[in-house]
């Protein structure tokens, strides 16, 4: 997603944070704050630490440290290249020029975008061979049905990208948009958590193995920031409701 920035170019070891429309520029000498108090105030979410995330200066580099206690977030690089999970008490350094910070509380998903002046790396063209066969999307091959459940659950933060905050879908509210039974649904959802978990996905599963609670909400912010799904394959899911509602076509195979 291109942001254009507020104020022209950057300065040397400037940062800019971008959420919602509204800009916010630290000095190097102060530390931002992100959560329900401090710098950056998201909204009353009762799930959210009240201070929850910080960006600070060292050693030549921004930084994002959880400050939290239970929540994590993603901080990838805004193009689906790369993708970091800040547990509670990690940092991480911002080392791409536009740096997108992802989180959860609740069923609410957060999109805080990051500008640096001097980032330590820079983006390379990836030249890849062209495959006419099976695609493999995000590293991890999906079938049509499978990737039809992602945007059902992505839709909502697909169509409102750089809003800030959007409400990921019940699992209910995502089968009624495929016309799909609930039991359905629930079973595809268990094999896209069970692929994603197995190539290292955080935050899909919960203790002794079994899922996590708010494995949902983590897919979406996977899945959008890796770019396994894009605002261009929303059309899909129009066809697959369709379908579904016996208005031509047939559902997408297992």
């Amino acid at each position: 997603m291109k942001v254009e920035l507020e104020g022209g170019p950057l300065q040397s070891n400037e940062l800019r944070i971008e959420f919602a429309g509204e800009w916010y520029a630290p000095t190097v000498e102060e530390q931002f704050v992100i959560g329900r108090e401090g710098d950056l105030v998201i909204d009353d979410n009762p799930y959210l630490h009240r201070k929850f995330l910080r960006l600070a200066y060292g050693n030549g580099l921004w930084w994002v440290i959880n400050d939290g206690s239970r929540l994590a977030a993603t901080l990838s690089d805004g193009e689906g290249r790369m993708q970091s999970w800040l547990s509670p008490g990690s940092a991480v350094p911002l080392v791409f020029a536009h740096m997108c910070l992802t989180f959860s509380a609740g069923s609410t998903t957060y999109e805080v975008n990051l500008f640096t002046s001097a980032p330590a790396f820079a983006a390379t063209k990836s030249f890849l061979s062209s495959d006419p066969g099976e695609k493999t999307i995000g590293a991890v091959p999906l079938t049509p049905s499978q990737k039809l459940l992602l945007l059902a659950l992505c839709e909502t933060r697909l169509r409102r990208l750089g809003s800030g905050a959007v409400e990921v879908p019940s699992s209910a509210e995502a089968a009624a948009r495929l016309g799909w039974s609930q039991s359905r649904f629930t079973r595809k959802l268990d094999n896209v958590c069970d692929k994603f978990d197995r190539i290292g996905v955080e935050g899909l599963r919960g203790g002794a193995s079994g899922y996590a609670v708010n494995r949902r909400v983590r897919l979406v912010e996977y899945a959008v920031t890796s770019l396994v799904v894009t605002q261009d394959d929303l059309p899909l899911l129009d066809a697959e409701a369709a379908a579904n509602r016996g208005e031509g076509g047939t559902p997408a195979d297992d």
